[in-house]
């Protein structure tokens, strides 16, 4: 521990002067110094957007100039990690990437959101077997963002009152990541000593009603706008596939079950009371043909859950895998038997990696797109609601509908395809976020969501009103749930959970045969009421999703001003001589030439993408034909003409291909896109052509390109997810 001081005092002597307060953690890894600024109370007033932040992952081992090799993790060695962290490796995040994270919402964010989820995995990684993680490093981590939120959103006026949830202008949800535990992945059924130590660490988030049953597993939802919108936090590592200390949602005894039904219980609560709710995690569940990552029971009952109660959530944001992309849950998909405990689970066959590669993200979106091929298609032509549509037009329905002469083959089409969805608003599917993280395993990130709020302008989302969230008492609760048993619904027709049923009763004279039916573990929920509308995720409504906007921090170019920044280093020339030696990306350039040194950009997250002015994915709005749309749209290998990437490229013989292994050379994304269609001129050849692997929907190439933030060239982004155009049978002339 002498040496891990000595090391951290090293580091703070360099940067003390380069960046803004860092906290450093000490031999026993406590937060030994924490300094809460001044912040004005908000307006009581919504503005319509919340920050989703995700993945921090702060490492106080972190050394600058160090090797980013596996072995070395940014701790020692030289080589090119960068002052504010070492961009698409698997380094953790430097404090000073986390101070400077924090200053710039605090600058940017901090008076326009109405509130904050936090998906956990607030501490490094256990990566690098010199310096191993232990119990009090990773509270001390978890606490050193704590403090960071209470810096940017603390009430100094109520720092010390009797309510705890009063100390922040907003309220702040924070979730459990597979890495705030230790060993990473396994946390047994509580209460135990993590749930006990968060419940302390997260005393100013969850409300006081509800530390109880957090310290029993976890789970805990706060009323971001009291009486209106509850944010639901669930305790994921009771569902991940990895955590080997729990099994599943289907036996009475697992945390994961009772996660399930307290999950069940508060959302019938929060219907009845007619508000929404917001579902939130770390561990996405994710689901293709050969990989999970949740126990295939608790996908099960979740999309369940999502089905039946989708007049009341909003939607669902999850963090964890790094890389930006959707999911879609297909309620066809939900096995009544597997809810119920009645068999075992489907079986799909492997658990994502601890950590995905891109060889394995890349496998990953290539499977989910394989799924979204399956979706079903719309009409050609939809006359009355076309296919990125959410506003269904009555009037033109009813005077289609009786047009002289009935229904035309345009009308069974459509009608056919609206079953197919759920109905005109898709309620067949619920949609889940996946945002990527701030750690920059590819660079860091932030997502900003808009929301509409029409009928809320004077609503407020302080914390002074979360004394009003109270956990429904269970007893009360079950009286308002309607109990219909599993095994009555498995042989009743359920369209929505993809139930079949038998086309010829069995006969009389082997009734007696039959063998004694497992009694089902589970519960149904009620769906909604015939008579409710569709909720806000699926239809246009108050809290329905608007978009959002994609920030990213470009590390490679904010590195190398802040090594080239007079500003920075004024105190100590030592330091910035070292910041131009040991290989790094600045190797050979000279730190005192006056014209380098003044350069300077500060750091600040820009723009990457917002979705309300995409020309590519188009998305109206976050409801669920959106996602249907653009998922559609991302999967079709014969994409529209819109949605075509001309690319010009040299054709190529079978007798003169490239040897394997040579890349050939490609345009930006930029390029690409602006290269017209062209024609070829000569002598029509005779040999077989055909093109190499080429990306040619250019939504899926997005798709893509965004899900790595933008780090993957554009060659590696065709290599790796193109496709093969075959020319055999086109004429050149």
């Amino acid at each position: 521990m002498r040496k891990v001081g000595s090391l951290l005092l090293a580091f703070a002597a360099c940067v003390a002067d380069a960046a803004p307060q860092q906290y450093h953690l000490g031999a026993d890894t406590e937060v030994l110094s924490k300094s809460t600024e001044d912040a004005p109370i908000l307006p009581e007033q919504l503005h319509g957007r919340f920050l989703h932040i995700t993945d921090v992952h702060p490492d106080p081992f972190y050394k600058f100039h160090s090797s980013a090799e596996e072995e070395a993790a940014c701790h020692r060695g030289t080589g090119s990690a960068g002052f504010l962290g070492a961009e698409t490796t698997d380094c953790d995040s430097p404090i000073s990437l986390v101070n400077e994270t924090f200053k710039w919402i605090d600058a940017n964010l901090k008076d326009s959101i109405d509130f904050i989820i936090w998906t956990g995995d607030s501490a490094r990684h256990d990566n690098d077997e010199k310096i191993p993680r232990s119990e009090k490093q990773v509270i001390g981590l978890n606490e050193l963002l704590v403090s960071k939120f209470i810096e940017v959103f603390g009430k100094e006026d109520h720092i010390n009152d009797t309510d705890p949830t009063n100390d922040f202008t907003i309220p702040i949800i924070p979730t459990f990541g597979n890495n705030d535990v230790l060993p990473h992945n396994i946390l047994t059924k509580g209460p135990n000593r993590w749930t006990k130590k968060y419940a302390s660490i997260w005393n100013k988030f969850v409300p006081e009603e509800q530390r109880h049953g957090f310290e029993r597993g976890g789970w805990f939802y706060v009323e971001v706008i009291p009486n209106k919108l509850a944010v639901f936090s669930l305790n994921t590592l009771y569902f991940f596939n990895a955590n080997t200390a729990v099994d599943g949602c289907s036996d009475h005894s697992e945390p994961g079950y009772e996660q399930m039904e307290w999950l069940r219980i508060q959302l019938q609560f929060i219907r009845d009371r007619g508000m929404k709710a917001i579902m939130m995690g770390h561990v996405p569940p994710s689901r293709t043909r050969s990989k999970r990552s949740w126990d295939e029971t608790c996908w099960q009952k979740y999309t369940l859950w999502m089905q039946q109660y989708r007049d009341v959530v909003v939607g669902s944001m999850y963090g964890h895998m790094n890389i930006d992309h959707f999911l879609l849950q297909d309620s066809k998909d939900i096995d009544l038997k597997v809810v119920g405990g009645l068999v075992d689970d489907a079986g799909l066959s492997v658990t994502f990696d601890d950590e995905l590669t891109v060889q394995s993200s890349a496998d990953y979106l290539t499977e989910l797109r394989a799924q979204w091929s399956e979706l079903p298609d719309p009409p050609s032509s939809e006359s009355i609601w076309t296919a990125r549509e959410n506003i269904f037009d009555a009037d033109k329905e009813s005077a289609y509908n009786n047009r002289k002469g009935g229904k035309n083959k345009e009308d069974r089409e459509k009608k056919k395809y609206l079953r197919k969805i759920g109905g005109r608003w898709g309620e067949r599917y619920s949609a889940a976020l996946v945002s990527p993280s701030v750690i920059p395993k590819y660079l860091p990130t932030l997502r900003v969501i808009y929301y509409n709020i029409t009928g809320l302008e004077h609503d407020s989302a302080l914390h002074s009103s979360l004394s009003a969230a109270r956990d429904a008492p269970v007893a009360e609760l079950e009286g308002l749930v309607q109990h219909e048993k599993l095994d009555n619904i498995v042989t009743s027709h359920t369209e929505a959970a993809g139930s079949t049923r038998k086309k010829h009763r069995a006969k009389p004279k082997n009734k007696k045969k039959h063998k004694k039916v497992k009694k089902p573990r589970s519960v149904i929920p009620a769906p909604p009421s015939k008579s409710s509308p569709p909720g806000p995720a699926y239809s246009p409504q108050t809290f329905t999703w608007l978009g959002f906007t994609q920030y990213y921090a470009n590390l490679t170019q904010i590195n190398h001003d802040y090594n080239t920044d007079v500003s920075t280093y004024t105190k100590d020339e030592a330091c910035l001589k070292e910041n131009f030696s040991h290989g790094g990306k600045n190797y050979g350039k000279d730190p005192h030439n006056k014209q380098e040194r003044m350069r300077s950009n500060p750091f600040q997250f820009e723009v990457e993408y917002d979705t309300r002015n995409d020309s590519i994915y188009k998305l109206k709005d976050l409801t669920m034909r959106s996602w249907l749309d653009v998922a559609r749209r991302i999967a079709d290998y014969k994409p529209e003409k819109e949605d075509q990437m001309e690319v010009e490229q040299e054709d190529v013989d079978d007798d003169e291909e490239k040897n394997d292994g040579e890349l050939e050379e490609e345009s930006n994304i930029d390029e690409i896109l602006d290269v017209g269609q062209k024609k070829h001129k000569g002598r029509r050849k005779k040999h077989r052509k055909h093109r190499k692997r080429k990306a040619i929907n250019k939504v899926w190439f997005t798709f893509v390109k965004r899900a790595f933030v933008g780090t993957l060239d554009d060659a590696v982004l065709h290599d790796e997810f193109g496709q093969e155009e075959d020319l055999s049978n086109e004429t050149r002339g």
